[in-house]
């Protein structure tokens, strides 16, 4: 409705009740739609949101314009946001009664410039979950938002679409979602890497392999704590497995001297067991002692811990007693350290905590 010439004024009480009502019909058509919902002030809370913000605001092009769609995107408008490799869909409630379609397509990061990435990250980070923590190095934080040159994309390297009237390149819808990119980020730093069309594991397992070389360098031994605790959490927050694939094989645990004969085996004495050794069984069909069994599952790790409850047990241990790949039994300690039925000692070394129930 038009008053002297002008389109009615409606309230912003007004413009979110319009989307929620649109959002509520969405969803019964269609229950995998993801709204962008911003809490408090803040467009973006994480160093990832901000960034992403940042990166585009930085930028002539659009910093006159993607201020539109700021109340757009704190008003609930983004009814939906799909970020796809190298592409966002979104629908934004605007004055029509259906939602305008919104495309951004986002250019893959030249592979020139993401190995140059790659390089210059090596041996600069404390700790690999750092990275989706948003802190590491100033350095670090400087390559990655360095202006046409970083992790974050150009408006070169950005097109965008939207299905409303306005003529301009960027209208609020766009800049809307492009906002509501932002709020994502701050739920899901990974999807940066999908969009971007980047391999985040290579950048994460080559920071792992240089971590994990150095402390075998300068420790000659082999060490079941390296990586222990971060590769799981990583794991989980990528969805990506980091058991250092195509890496060399780790040394032995105790190198042998050199010019000295290894000592002879101490023959256990008879109905005793080695500690550190699986315990024998004897096979009813001939009367030969065989090797423990090998745990298949999480509920085989639990049992060893629990028939454990005064000694350590360590990581190495557990993989080498398993039939399970390295990473599984990883991220099945995480699990139950996370879960209270046992607890990290030190590095890489756990004692159970939770007694049998009675």
């Amino acid at each position: 409705m038009m008053h002297y010439g002008y389109p009615k004024y409606i309230t912003v009480a007004e413009k979110r009740a319009k989307a929620e009502k649109k959002l509520a019909a969405l969803k019964k058509k269609n229950p995998g739609i993801q709204p962008v919902v911003i809490e408090g002030q803040a467009l973006a809370k994480t160093w990832w949101g901000k960034a992403w913000n940042k990166n585009l605001e930085r930028y002539a092009d659009y910093a006159n314009r993607i201020g539109r769609g700021r109340s757009y995107v704190r008003h609930s408008a983004v009814l939906d946001l799909q970020v796809q490799p190298g592409k966002v869909l979104g629908l934004v409630m605007g004055s029509t009664a259906s939602p305008y379609r919104v495309t951004v397509t986002i250019k893959p990061i030249p592979q020139n410039q993401w190995q140059q990435i790659k390089d210059q990250c090596k041996g600069k980070m404390e700790s690999i979950k750092q990275l989706m923590a948003g802190k590491f190095p100033k350095a670090l934080e400087e390559l990655f938002t360095r202006k046409d040159k970083g992790l974050f994309p150009s408006p070169k390297e950005i097109e965008l679409d939207c299905s409303c009237p306005d003529r301009a390149v960027m209208c609020k819808h766009v800049a809307a979602v492009l906002y509501g990119i932002g709020a994502r980020l701050d739920q899901d730093p990974g999807l940066f890497f999908v969009l971007r069309k980047a391999k985040v594991n290579d950048l994460v397992s080559e920071t792992v392999k240089e971590t994990k070389k150095d402390l075998l360098n300068r420790s000659k031994k082999k060490s079941s704590r390296v990586i222990d605790e971060e590769s799981p959490n990583l794991s989980d927050m990528f969805g990506i497995d980091l058991d250092m694939d195509g890496s060399e094989p780790l040394p032995p645990a105790v190198p042998k001297s050199p010019g000295k004969a290894s000592r002879k085996p101490v023959k256990p004495k008879a109905g005793k067991s080695r500690p550190g050794r699986p315990k024998a069984h004897i096979s009813a069909g001939t009367g030969r002692k065989t090797a423990s069994p090998k745990i298949k599952n999480a509920a085989g790790i639990e049992t060893l811990f629990k028939r454990r409850t005064k000694r350590h047990t360590t990581a190495a241990e557990v993989i080498e007693k398993s039939d399970m790949a390295p990473q599984k039994v990883r991220n099945i300690l995480s699990g139950l350290l996370r879960k209270g039925k046992i607890e990290r000692v030190s590095r890489g070394v756990y004692k159970w905590v939770r007694p049998e129930p009675l």
